[in-house]
């Protein structure tokens, strides 16, 4: 050796020189708390905004879909399981979680704008939303839903032998949950509804 440091130790006395007034290693240490702070605020809003006392806390939501999902199986059924706005609409993994929260930031701009602040309203933009969404479950082959409901886990045994053939044929011609299952917790639109219901 010519007696010059090891690079670890030019690395480790670079490290803890200061910059203008703070070494790196403070620096880089203060960044990293920051982080985890940001981080942890961040998925706490995340999180509360999943929350079904978020989801109905606007009078559309809780005067109109939220009133139809009361009276559906999601809500209330015999193994007690319920699944709510979130499990249905937000996607779990983290990735399409943002880009799900981000168009929500839409369902925000129509909030403040009163686009279906009364009954009337609602009504007359349901076909729209509904579409919008099945729209989006199908290009997600119905992600959602697959969280709690997949082709592999359903048995001929408990289900009625009809519906188990119709799901096993479903899924041999790669249809996804939303084909067949529109309606299932909130009322279809007037415009897809059988004429004689």
């Amino acid at each position: 050796m010519d007696g010059k440091p090891g690079v670890l130790k030019r690395t480790w006395t670079f490290l803890k020189q200061p910059s203008a007034k703070y070494s790196l290693i403070g620096i880089a240490s203060v960044s990293f708390i920051a982080g985890i702070i940001f981080w942890g605020g961040f998925n706490t809003g995340m999180e509360a905004t999943n929350r079904l006392e978020f989801c109905i806390g606007c009078h559309e939501m809780y005067d109109n879909v939220y009133q139809e999902y009361k009276k559906t199986i999601h809500y209330s059924n015999r193994t007690g399981v319920r699944a709510i706005c979130s499990d249905c609409h937000v996607p779990r993994d983290w990735g399409h979680k943002i880009l799900r929260k981000i168009e929500a930031s839409q369902e925000v701009w129509g909030k403040l704008t009163g686009y279906i602040d009364t009954k009337e309203k609602f009504e007359s933009h349901r076909m729209e939303l509904a579409t919008h969404e099945w729209d989006r479950m199908k290009a997600a082959d119905s992600r959602e839903c697959r969280n709690c409901h997949t082709f592999e886990a359903m048995s001929g045994e408990v289900q009625k032998q009809s519906v188990y053939n119709k799901h096993m044929k479903a899924k041999d011609e790669g249809q996804t949950c939303i084909d067949c299952h529109k309606g299932i917790a909130h009322h279809l639109p007037k415009e897809y509804r059988d004429p004689d219901e």
